[in-house]
């Protein structure tokens, strides 16, 4: 495949530059060059160009945290497949056997401008099991994928106290979450000196999966991903992950803004959402669009999501918009969407901002990308273009 080239637009790179009738030039899955000043082939059969005067260019959009593909969307609630509500430790599942390609999710994605994502498991379970990211151009679930498994995802707080206090189990209790976690990773320990021992002696030891995807946290070759609301169930994550030497982020951290100077002490990363979601339960009664703002100020590194299917994916960009509004640097909110999404998920040295080097995922707007009235008219993920308004 030869050469694209995105002409005469406003380039918005997601680091905060804006370049005026710019060129971005797409080659091999990757973007080549961007810039001002860049020579544009005249003749059409040595290179593909599109004339994008008057519209502007941004990175492909990125969320990072959804359950696309799992709980798909027009599917009775009980084909669903995010949550194995049967044991509150589930390590050992992964996202990637789950994920179906053809969730209509996917192409809506593409219609609002989204090229990447991370689909994790639900938050029935104490421990999950382990997320993916995806490109969002459906297909073979090989070719969609960037990273697998992406990280393990934990939960604190009302839904797996919910969910087994119902099945008469443990959890009942914030307390007997916490226990479980903790209890979870000391038998990983366990696990790790009892396979020495073995392997010491020569003598066989039986392998225990969900045992091996907990050690992976453990040696923090996996980052712990903790669905935690209120500020007690954020402390709380943040006090174990500690406590192990974890690799984690906060997910939901929808009071944050209560305590977001100790956050910033803690260094932690947040993904931010849903906050359009209806104050369905006790624990998000306090979220508000000023969470993001308020983060930002402090210095605490956020990013924004949809949770899909809890509010649509497609409108991720009128959500950042939201938190403009609310006093969010337009600036700020563009990379809560882009680059820090992709700092978030650990792979920003291939997406989240047009730059030479990384994959050529692009969106193309008509109007202002943070503006609920514009809409995205292309859309190139990996430098093909996958939808056309």
């Amino acid at each position: 495949m030869g050469k694209t080239y995105l002409v005469g637009g406003t380039v918005l790179t997601g680091t905060g530059e804006s370049m005026k009738g710019a060129t971005v030039v797409l080659e091999g899955g990757k973007i080549v060059e961007v810039g001002t000043e860049i020579a544009v082939p005249k003749k059409a059969k040595e290179a593909e160009v599109f004339d994008l005067k008057g519209k502007i260019v941004t990175p492909g959009l990125i969320d990072a945290h959804v359950h696309m593909g799992t709980f798909n969307e027009g599917f009775p609630e009980g084909f669903s497949d995010g949550n194995e509500k049967v044991e509150p430790l589930t390590p050992q599942l992964r996202v990637l056997d789950a994920l179906y390609p053809d969730d209509t999710s996917f192409p809506d994605a593409l219609a609002g401008g989204v090229t990447c994502v991370q689909s994790l498991p639900g938050s029935a379970n104490v421990i999950g099991g382990q997320g993916m990211i995806v490109k969002t151009k459906p297909g073979v679930l090989e070719l969609m994928t960037v990273l697998a498994p992406s990280a393990m995802k934990a939960a604190l707080g009302e839904n797996p106290i919910r969910v087994y206090t119902a099945m008469k189990k443990a959890p009942n209790t914030r307390m007997g979450v916490a226990a479980l976690m903790r209890e979870a990773f000391v038998k990983a320990q366990n696990y790790r000196a009892k396979m020495e021992a073995a392997q010491n002696k020569k003598d066989p030891c039986d392998r225990d999966l969900g045992m091996e995807s907990l050690l992976s946290v453990l040696d923090r070759k996996l980052p712990l991903r903790v669905h935690c609301h209120r500020v007690d169930d954020i402390q709380t994550a943040v006090r174990i992950a500690e406590e192990f030497d974890l690799d984690f982020t906060l997910e939901h951290c929808t009071e944050g803004h209560k305590i977001a100077p100790w956050l910033a002490q803690k260094k932690v990363r947040a993904a931010i959402g849903p906050t359009l979601a209806t104050k369905s339960k006790i624990e998000v009664r306090n979220k508000t669009w000023d969470t993001p703002r308020i983060l930002w100020e402090n210095g605490v590194h956020f990013c924004i999501i949809t949770d899909h299917p809890v509010v649509p994916i497609e409108h991720l960009s009128v959500y950042a918009s939201l938190a403009v509004r609310a006093g969010l640097p337009a600036e700020e909110a563009l990379k809560g969407i882009t680059l820090y999404a992709a700092e978030h998920l650990g792979i920003a040295d291939r997406v989240g901002s047009i730059e030479a080097g990384k994959d050529a995922d692009v969106a193309v707007w008509e109007g202002e990308p943070l503006d609920s009235r514009s809409r995205v008219v292309k859309t190139f993920v990996n430098g093909e273009l996958v939808y056309e308004a």
